[in-house]
């Protein structure tokens, strides 16, 4: 297993790059993606994305290709392991809080690239899942309580890495399902 992603790295470098997208907004999107089965490489996933690139240079670029293995191995094995980039405990609750509306939105840019939901009929609880990442990524937050609010974080948290494990586990369970009935 490799060191955890770094978020101020991973900041900085798309900061650099000019991409003009947030750390955890473009983690979010490429777990979306290969939640939803997209396929990509370590070489061409910003353009399955649909970034607009401003060279191959960015593809080459060490942080980002650490980012595409880490979404990568969430997927690996018998179960995924969901862990959104976030800013580390310590920062304010404020900016970890719109990282994770930002990681929201961004799995579901990503889910809706691969293409999932017109390849497969979700189930129920799948489409009430999408639909409670989207109130997330709409959310706006008051901050009164720090204990309560550090507490609702960690609840939405949780949530979001629940949810998305529950979608890629039935998005490979149906996937498996209709190759099956196409032979």
């Amino acid at each position: 297993m490799h060191a955890r992603l770094d978020y101020s790295e991973i900041s900085k470098t798309l900061a650099t790059l000019r991409l003009g997208v947030e750390a955890s907004d473009l983690h979010g999107s490429l777990t979306g993606f290969l939640c939803a089965g997209g396929r990509a490489s370590v070489e061409n996933w910003l353009d399955q994305l649909a970034l607009d690139l401003d060279g191959n240079h960015v593809a080459l670029n060490a942080s980002l290709q650490q980012m595409f293995r880490d979404c990568s191995t969430q997927f690996d094995g018998a179960r995924a392991q969901i862990d959104p980039l976030l800013p580390p405990v310590g920062t304010p609750l404020a900016l970890r809080t719109e990282a994770l509306v930002e990681w929201c939105r961004g799995f579901l840019g990503g889910f809706g690239l691969a293409g999932a939901t017109q390849r497969l009929a979700l189930s129920p609880d799948a489409n009430e899942v999408l639909a409670d990442f989207s109130r997330i990524a709409a959310a706006r937050f008051d901050y009164t309580d720090s204990v309560a609010d550090e507490q609702a974080l960690t609840d939405v948290l949780d949530f979001a890495c629940m949810g998305a494990t529950m979608l890629h586990s039935e998005i490979v369970t149906r996937a498996r399902t209709a190759a099956r009935s196409l032979h």
